[in-house]
Parts: structure tokens; sequence; C-alpha cells
């Protein structure tokens, strides 16, 4: 159960993620300027690059966090496993 509430919220990270990370304007305009560049109008000419440098460095996190999440669980997984062939072979 916890391991699929997880799962849930690392793909709707990553869909965020790829979003903000799109949205970015580089020097030679991104895919930023293709809506029009509207997200500069609403945050002012240098807000917009914070909010979207903040919300690149919340996702990562969430991201690097959600991933260590589901390998700790995958392993722990694993190792209920390996114990279980232990006990199993000593029979």
């Amino acid at each position: 159960m916890l391991q699929s509430i997880i799962n849930v919220a690392h793909i709707i990270i990553c869909l965020f993620l790829i979003s903000v990370i799109l949205l970015q304007q580089t020097r030679g305009g991104g895919l930023g300027g293709a809506f029009g560049g509207g997200a500069a109008q609403v945050f002012g000419g240098r807000g917009s690059a914070n909010f979207m440098t903040r919300a690149t460095t919340v996702m990562a996190v969430g991201f690097m966090i959600t991933s260590m999440t589901l390998a700790y669980l995958s392993s722990a997984g694993d190792r209920a496993m390996r114990a279980f062939d232990a006990g199993q072979q000593g029979r």
C-alpha cells in the first residue's frame, strides 16, 4: 500500500519536474517562449526565473527522496526473500 502511494507521488513529481524544466527560458528562448512568455508577465522579468529555479529545486529534491524510498522498499523485499530462502535451505 505504501509503495503504491509513493509510486503515484513519484510519477506526479516526475511530470511536474519535466514541465518545470521545459518551461524554463534559456538563452535561446526555450519552450517557455512557445507559450507567449506568459510566466514572465505574471512574475516579472527576474521573478519568473527565481520561481522556476526554486520549483525545479523542490521537484528535484522530491524526486530524489521518492527514488531513494522506492529503492529502499524494493531492497527490503529482497532482504526478506533472502532470509526466507536461507531458512528453507537449512532444513
